[in-house]
């Protein structure tokens, strides 16, 4: 063969054996949600999986799943366990009944000693959170997986009600949808709860088997209809006031990828959750108003008494996790350790939320003019 021609075949076996490495590079994700298609939920799973997809160029997909798909809701993270899905979109505080640590891996309920949203991101990403979540469900559940917060879901709301509630002593004996940890605050408040995914809310509503239930608050619970068979809204909770859910990945699955892939996944998480919880505060906003003006629906403030009880019984839950739970209180302890040093500067430094928000825009209607000569008076 003269020269040119072997180089001619040496440069075609080299474009082919480069050609099929690069199709080996090319992967795609099987993942479920816990989530139905409807809700905005999902949505966070598809813009993740949309990023994920566009910053690799498509040789890094994702099959983003609703629930049931391949498996039921509650059974998404043994799945990514076992690898009969490759990860799953869920939020850690449906896995209290394996480990009641679960549910601090949400932010948790409470209001986190003060912490804000962003704070309990803050957590996560420069206060060890993350770190604290791979050891949790890799070495106290000994489960397969890796695990990073995406969804960003609060605050949310009290929930809603068959009838009003003024105050604490109404709604004992109320039989409610709540989950997580929360429905054992709730319990030990006097409520009777029941845990069922959020597809089954309104069916059991419709049949009389709930007398009232927690989900999200705004878009959310627009979506899955609440207005249809109750018409009292109570916000906000101390509940879920900085609930974050999660994107976990079968640990195989995760190892298998490049490193590339994986920085991909990390940076298309924390976008999605940035990105993501902007456009779901409007949607908030829209739903909120159209609730009121189309469904006639009740918005009105949670009493003040149920609120402070819930932290107050909260904390004596979490008192008594901690003693009969290391690990629960080593999360509790490093989020306490975290707010201790952020919550209080941020207070100093950030003027309250309320402020400039009633000044423009004061509650009961009153014409920015007004505002103003108040604000003066004071």
């Amino acid at each position: 063969m003269r020269p040119l021609v072997k180089g001619l075949a040496a440069a075609a076996v080299l474009s082919v054996a480069c050609g099929s490495a690069h199709a080996q590079q090319n992967v795609t994700l099987k993942m479920q949600a816990t989530w139905p298609a409807s809700l905005t939920l999902y949505e966070n799973f598809i813009f993740f999986a949309e990023r994920v997809s566009k910053l690799s160029n498509g040789t890094l997909k994702i099959d983003a799943m609703p629930a049931g798909q391949v498996v039921p809701a509650f059974e998404v993270l043994d799945a990514t366990h076992k690898k009969v899905i490759d990860g799953a979109h869920s939020w850690s505080g449906y896995w209290v009944g394996k480990n009641k640590t679960a549910i601090l891996m949400t932010g948790g309920p409470g209001g986190t000693f003060g912490m804000d949203m962003i704070d309990a991101f803050g957590w996560m990403q420069h206060g060890g959170g993350i770190e604290l979540a791979q050891e949790f469900f890799q070495k106290e559940l000994k489960l397969n997986i890796h695990w990073l917060p995406i969804l960003p879901s609060g605050p949310q709301a009290f929930g809603w009600f068959k009838r009003p509630i003024k105050n604490l002593a109404d709604f004992k004996g109320m039989k409610c949808r709540q989950t997580g940890m929360a429905a054992e605050v709730f319990q030990r408040m006097g409520m009777t709860t029941v845990n069922m995914p959020g597809g089954e809310i309104i069916p059991a509503a419709q049949r009389g088997v709930i007398d009232c239930a927690e989900w999200v608050g705004g878009v959310e619970d627009l979506r899955l209809g609440f207005h249809n068979v109750w018409k009292y809204h109570y916000t906000p909770g101390m509940h879920e006031n900085v609930t974050i859910g999660e994107v976990v990945f079968n640990m195989d699955v995760w190892k298998g990828l490049s490193p590339t892939q994986q920085e991909i996944i990390k940076s298309a998480a924390n976008e999605t959750f940035i990105v993501w919880w902007a456009k779901w505060q409007r949607q908030n906003a829209d739903a909120i108003k159209e609730l009121q003006e189309k469904h006639g629906v009740h918005i009105l403030r949670t009493p003040p008494d149920i609120l402070l009880e819930f932290l107050k019984t909260w904390d004596t839950i979490a008192a008594e996790e901690s003693q009969k739970n290391p690990f629960f209180k080593k999360v509790l302890d490093s989020q306490r350790a975290y707010a201790s040093l952020v919550v209080p500067a941020k207070r100093f430094m950030f003027p309250p939320y309320s402020f400039a928000a009633n000044y423009y825009w004061p509650e009961g209607g009153t014409k920015g003019g007004a505002a103003k000569a108040d604000v003066k008076k004071k």
